[in-house]
C-alpha cells in the first residue's frame, strides 16, 4: 500500500480529502464581535511556500497593510515536528539546534500557538494563521476569511482604500468562480499529488487540466477573469499558476502540460506577478524546498529540482484585451 502523506485526510479509495479550518473567528469594526479591527494588533504567521498562505500576504500587499498588520515568515521545510520559527535560508537543517524568528511570542513551533489557543488540537498545523497579540489567540487560520477580512474591516488602516478584491456587482458569479478554481485547481492538484491510487491519482489529475483548458479559453477573451479589474479570484487562481510548472507539473505529476504550454495562462501569469510589489511575495525556493523536502511520502530523497528556468518579467501582451 502506497504511503499517503497525511494519513488522517485520505479516503479508503485513495482520495486526498483536506481538513476543515478550526479556527473561524472574525474581526469586526462594528462591535459585532469581541475582537475589534484595530491596527498593530494582529500578527499573520505565513509561510512564502504554502499558496493558501500566500494568498493572504498578496491581499495584505495590494491593500496595503503592511504597517498594520504585521507579518512573520517560517522556514519553508516543514519535518515531523511542523512548520518552525528558523531562519527560512535553509542554512539550519531541520533537528539541528536553532533560535526562534518568531518577533511576537518567540515561538519554535506554530505548533505552540495552535496549543496556546485549544491544548485539545491534535490535528495538522497549517498556515495562514492570524493571531491576536492582545488575547494571545488564534482569531482564524482559514486564508478565506483572513483575505475577506483585509479587504473588507481593516479598509481604514490600508494605504489603498479605494482596492475592492470582492466587488459588490459581480458577488455571486465571483463566488461561484472562486469555488470553481478551489476545487478544481487550488485542491485539484493536491488530489492528484497526494492521491495513494491510481485511478483517483487520473481522475484528479485530468479535472486540473479541464478546469485550465476552461481557464485558458475564457483568458483569451478578457485580461482577467472579470474583464479588465483583478479581483480576489484572480490572486487566487495565480497562486496555483505560480507554482504549477516549478512543483505540481513534476513534484505532482499534473505533467499532461504546463502552464507555460497555454498562451492565455501564461501571459496572464506574467502580467500578475508584474504587478506592483507582487514578485516580492513570490520565493521560488521556498516553494520548491517545501515542496520537495517535506513529502517525503512522494519524494523519499528530498532532493530538490534545479529547474526549471522561469522567467515572468518578459513582455505579457496582455494590454491587447483591455
Amino acid at each position: 500500500m502506497v504511503q499517503a502523506q497525511f494519513p488522517d485526510e485520505e479516503t479508503r479509495s485513495g482520495e486526498f480529502k483536506r481538513q476543515e479550518d478550526a479556527f473561524r473567528d472574525w474581526i469586526s469594526n462594528d462591535a459585532s464581535s469581541p475582537y475589534p479591527a484595530e491596527a498593530g494588533r494582529y500578527h499573520l504567521y505565513v509561510s512564502l511556500a504554502c499558496p493558501w498562505a500566500s494568498r493572504t500576504i498578496i491581499v495584505r500587499k495590494v491593500k496595503g497593510l503592511e504597517d498594520a498588520i504585521g507579518m512573520t515568515v517560517v522556514d519553508p521545510v516543514r519535518d515531523e515536528l511542523g512548520w518552525a520559527f528558523r531562519d527560512p535560508s535553509g542554512k539550519i537543517p531541520p533537528g539541528a539546534p536553532f533560535e526562534s524568528t518568531d518577533p511576537i511570542n518567540r515561538f519554535r513551533f506554530l505548533s505552540e500557538g495552535y496549543m496556546a489557543t485549544d491544548p485539545d488540537y491534535h490535528e495538522r498545523v497549517t498556515v495562514p494563521v492570524l493571531w491576536d497579540t492582545n488575547t494571545k489567540r488564534i482569531i482564524n487560520n482559514c486564508e478565506d476569511d483572513i483575505c475577506r477580512m483585509f479587504n473588507d474591516v481593516f479598509n481604514d488602516f490600508a494605504r489603498n482604500k479605494a482596492v475592492d478584491l470582492f466587488p459588490h456587482d459581480i458577488k455571486a458569479e465571483h463566488a461561484k468562480l472562486s469555488d470553481f478554481v478551489y476545487d478544481n485547481v487550488n485542491n485539484g492538484v493536491y488530489k492528484a499529488g497526494f492521491a495513494t491510487r491510481q485511478r483517483t491519482y487520473e481522475i484528479a489529475c485530468r479535472r486540473v487540466f479541464q478546469s485550465l483548458d476552461e481557464l485558458e479559453q475564457r483568458l483569451s477573451k478578457t485580461r482577467y477573469l472579470f474583464a479588465n479589474r483583478i479581483v480576489e479570484a484572480d490572486w487566487r487562481l495565480f497562486c496555483t499558476l505560480v507554482r504549477f510548472d516549478p512543483v505540481y507539473h513534476g513534484h505532482f505529476k499534473c505533467n499532461l502540460r504546463r502552464i507555460i504550454d497555454y498562451p492565455n495562462l501564461q501571459g496572464y501569469l506574467m502580467d500578475l506577478y508584474q504587478q506592483s510589489g507582487i514578485a516580492e511575495t513570490v520565493n521560488v525556493d521556498h516553494i520548491k524546498r517545501h515542496y520537495y523536502m517535506t513529502h517525503t511520502a512522494i519524494n523519499p530523497t528530498r532532493i530538490v529540482p534545479i529547474g526549471p528556468v522561469i522567467d515572468l518579467t518578459k513582455p505579457h501582451g496582455r494590454e491587447r484585451l483591455n
